[in-house]
């Protein structure tokens, strides 16, 4: 007899997506030039506004969130233009990449990975390079569980106007308190397959008024991802996408969002809040060391130091393999060092449950002393409370 096993996606992307958006996908096909594509165009783009808590442009872009960064740098910078990067992790460096990529003058501030930047240290920075055009932060840093502060970093740009500050949220938009409008935050890069609930694809860039000033100064080159034709084919009648885009993706993304407006935003940002304590409690109680920080601000994913002497990769296969539970492991120096367990998006307290649990009979497996039930009992304390 064949056991089919019940399969956990706990990785900070892709994560778990509704089954009524996984369905919608197999909806007949639509002409992306016709009128019911506008007006599903029309209602997921109000949709983002509401996530990304705001009145400003927002384009869909079929791509990854990489993909929206590439953008974001395309469209707001000229050659030789120097930029500010603040890094705490792989992404932030990501941000350090591609602005080199494209010729960018490149001031990059390294933090410690599983530290916050420090405000202050960019602040001054930006003082020592008043010629700065762009300040490029990491919102939810995937791969070390940090949240940065990103209203006081956007302070700090607010009153300068010639620099705007950019932000990655691929996997903070929707899990972690974000207000475009509040913050003053000029462009915000997100994507489909962490908190939106979505499937893989899917690309999101939110740029302000400000922002258009540098996008009209710009002289890097781009063509699919050229924010002008994006503006001018949302603004048709009926609205479009400026080339072919992943229609059905885009229709899942749609259902998904019709919950995210039902459960209510701030709400959602407590569950996670609750989620992300709930496994840094059961972490802790089974006597391990967290490298995310240990605050309710790391609502999207947990960071943890595998035991001594034991391979994080281990951990990862064993969870797969045996358990079937899928997290991930650490990047670039990272890897073999940690573990990471995702709770952004479509997850319940049981799927932290569960994963705690299999994660104790792992750790069992691999000779390291835990108590049974240790983690499970910690997080339902929280979960009760």
């Amino acid at each position: 007899m064949t056991f089919h096993k019940k399969h956990y996606l706990m990785t900070p992307g892709p994560t778990p997506v509704p089954e009524k958006s996984l369905l919608a996908q197999a909806r007949n096909m639509i002409h992306h030039r016709g009128p019911e594509y506008g007006e599903i165009i029309s209602r997921v783009l109000e949709d983002l506004k509401y996530v990304f808590q705001t009145k400003n442009d927002v384009f869909i872009l079929t791509s990854s969130g990489t993909g929206g960064m590439e953008s974001a740098v395309a469209n707001l910078f000229c050659r030789g233009d120097k930029v500010v990067v603040a890094s705490t992790g792989n992404f932030g460096d990501r941000w350090a990449n591609i602005a080199n990529a494209f010729g960018l003058n490149v001031i990059k501030i390294d933090f410690d990975w599983g530290t916050k930047v420090n405000v202050e240290k960019v602040a001054e920075t930006l003082e020592n390079h008043p010629d700065a055009k762009g300040l490029f932060c990491t919102h939810s840093e995937t791969s070390t569980g940090v949240v940065n502060d990103i209203k006081s970093l956007s302070s700090i740009v607010r009153e300068r106007e010639n620099t705007i500050i950019v932000v990655d949220a691929v996997s903070g938009l929707g899990a972690c308190e974000l207000r475009t409008d509040d913050w003053s935050l000029d462009v915000v890069v997100a994507g489909s397959q962490k908190a939106l609930m979505a499937p893989p694809g899917l690309g999101f860039v939110c740029v302000s008024e400000k922002a258009w000033n540098f996008i009209e100064r710009s002289d890097l080159p781009k063509f699919y991802w050229d924010y002008k034709k994006y503006k001018k084919s949302i603004q048709s009648i009926p609205p479009q996408s400026p080339f072919t885009p992943a229609i059905s993706t885009i229709v899942a993304l749609g259902e998904s969002l019709k919950m995210i407006q039902e459960e209510g935003l701030e709400n959602i940002w407590e569950r996670h809040r609750i989620l992300g304590k709930a496994t840094r409690e059961g972490i802790k109680a089974m006597g391990l060391t967290l490298f995310s920080p240990d605050d309710d601000t790391s609502c999207a994913v947990t960071a943890v130091y595998s035991p001594d002497g034991i391979n994080s990769r281990e951990i990862v296969r064993i969870l797969r393999e045996k358990h079937a539970v899928t997290i991930a492991g650490g990047q670039d120096k990272l890897k073999g060092l940690i573990f990471r367990i995702g709770h952004c998006g479509f997850f319940t307290h049981l799927d932290i449950i569960a994963t705690l649990s299999a994660l104790e009979h792992t750790l069992k497996e691999l000779g390291v002393n835990v108590t049974s039930g240790s983690g499970v009992t910690a997080a339902q304390k929280v979960f009760e409370e």
